[in-house]
């Protein structure tokens, strides 16, 4: 569904959009006038003095840190087992006796017979002088 509003706020933009766009280039064309003045006017760059070089610091040392006795491993304490029932045993089901089927014999395939192959004679292309 199509607002009302649609056609005329397209427009709009287009408007909009033309007339920012005649107006960047009015502007761009005057900054193309103004630049080639000020491009001559340059002046020259300073020299630039050099810097003295600065003398290489040593490393500091860096000091061992102390050794940290070993700790002793917390004890822990033995927690009681908890005592599970045994499962009470299954009795066995006899097994069904499945008898076996007779395995089915497919036909055997038909022999697939392929249509002749039919020969193709072109005529060899003349050679162009």
């Amino acid at each position: 569904m199509v607002s009302i509003f649609t056609k005329p706020s397209i427009l709009l933009l287009a408007a909009a959009l033309l007339l920012s766009c005649s107006s960047m280039g009015g502007a761009a064309r005057y900054l193309e006038e103004a630049a080639p003045a000020a491009e001559e006017e340059h002046p020259a760059h300073p020299a630039v003095p050099e810097l003295p070089k600065m003398p290489e610091l040593p490393h500091p040392v860096v000091p061992e840190l102390p050794k940290m006795p070993e700790l002793p491993h917390p004890v822990m304490p033995e927690l009681p087992k908890p005592e599970v029932p045994e499962l009470p045993k299954m009795p066995e089901l006899p097994h069904a006796a499945v008898p076996e089927l007779p395995k089915p014999e497919l036909p055997p395939l038909p022999k697939v017979e392929l249509p002749p192959k039919p020969e193709f004679h072109f005529p060899e292309p003349e050679a162009k002088p």
